[in-house]
């Protein structure tokens, strides 16, 4: 076993402190610096090719692919999230005005119910009104708080927002221009042999092509379809409730249905039955479909993860790391899997 002489120790104490100061002064821009780091993953063919058609002019290169970003990515994202406030605030003036009565709501959902379920709500009718006005009331006044707070802060979290969309931006320029020094950098600098840098380095940045192309592709064709739906069947706030099915098929199997599973539900018992029957249908053989064809094809494809481990990998990292998590989570499981993968053929290895 190797041992350090006392200035060896203290160069890698001092290694240690000034690394973790170096991640504690990132950290307020955290996320601009992981997303840059993504993007620029996720682009690099496309900046191979721009770079190769400005016969090797780095700067050119780099500056074309940072403006495809913006005019693919932050201003459709723009655009949706202008949309989603405007919504969203329509829907919270309805509820306001009492335009959606939920008591009637709820009446009717109790009508279309079987008798055996009608008699015990009306055994139980009290309460269950009782409690569903104080959830929804609690609630409403819980959101009402949210926006003004919202209100109150809006410029600081617009200005918060600009700022790390800039540092995003300018890290994303340098990354595409200086990206394969820096990566070739950091492999010289992990303590590692290249017989686990190699395969190790190459799941990582599969794995984050793979996760985010995949499950972005598979969240925007399955809120673009239930989007549609809602609208078709004259459901409020369907734009709203288009990217609120996009967020949450980033969680495999289960996402958009916690969405349109309660509607076509609420159109069956209010007998509303082919609206219902349609949703239903709808929601199974076309928004099913789409997470049960392409995820498997752009996600456990280029990962080689069973679907049950990208579903709780994904679930489990965006409780632990909000939105970035469905990034997070299956990087992690597939780095784990290939390390293990590895020490297993290591101890193959040195077992013959």
């Amino acid at each position: 076993m190797t041992q350090f002489t006392l200035p060896q120790n203290s160069f890698l104490l001092l290694l240690g402190l000034v690394t973790m100061a170096f991640v504690w002064i990132l950290l307020p821009f955290s996320g601009a610096v992981f997303w840059g780091i993504v993007l620029a993953i996720v682009f690099a063919p496309l900046h191979a090719r721009l770079l190769a058609a400005c016969g090797a002019r780095r700067n050119t290169a780099a500056f074309a692919t940072l403006v495809v970003i913006v005019l693919m990515v932050i201003l459709p994202m723009t655009l949706i999230a202008a949309a989603l406030v405007d919504q969203a605030l329509g829907l919270y003036a309805m509820f306001s005005d009492g335009q959606l009565d939920f008591d009637a709501l709820l009446r009717r959902v109790v009508a279309g119910l079987p008798a055996w379920a009608a008699s015990l709500f009306d055994r139980y009718q009290s309460t269950i009104i009782n409690t569903v006005q104080e959830k929804l009331t609690s609630g409403i006044t819980e959101a009402g708080k949210l926006a003004a707070s919202y209100a109150v802060n809006f410029g600081r979290n617009a200005l918060n927002f600009f700022i790390g969309m800039a540092v995003m931006l300018y890290l994303l320029f340098f990354l595409f221009r200086d990206g394969r020094t820096i990566a070739a950098r950091i492999k010289r600098a992990v303590p590692l042999n290249s017989h686990y840098k190699k395969p190790l380095f190459d799941k990582f940045e599969t794995v984050i092509r793979a996760t985010v192309k995949g499950n972005v592709l598979v969240a925007m064709a399955q809120g673009t379809l239930g989007g549609l739906i809602f609208w078709f069947l004259d459901v409020p706030g369907p734009v709203l409730w288009a990217v609120v099915m996009s967020f949450l098929s980033l969680l495999p199997a289960v996402g958009a249905a916690i969405i349109w599973g309660p509607v076509a539900a609420y159109f069956l018992f209010t007998g509303s039955l082919w609206q219902g029957a349609v949703l239903a249908l709808y929601g199974v053989l076309v928004i099913g479909l789409v997470d049960n064809l392409l995820r498997p094809m752009l996600v456990g494809k280029d990962t080689k993860l069973p679907d049950y481990l990208v579903l709780l990998s994904t679930i489990g990292g965006m409780a632990l790391f909000g939105l970035n998590g469905f990034v997070i989570g299956p990087v992690i499981a597939a780095l784990f899997i290939a390390a293990w993968s590895l020490f297993a053929g290591a101890e193959e290895f040195h077992g013959e």
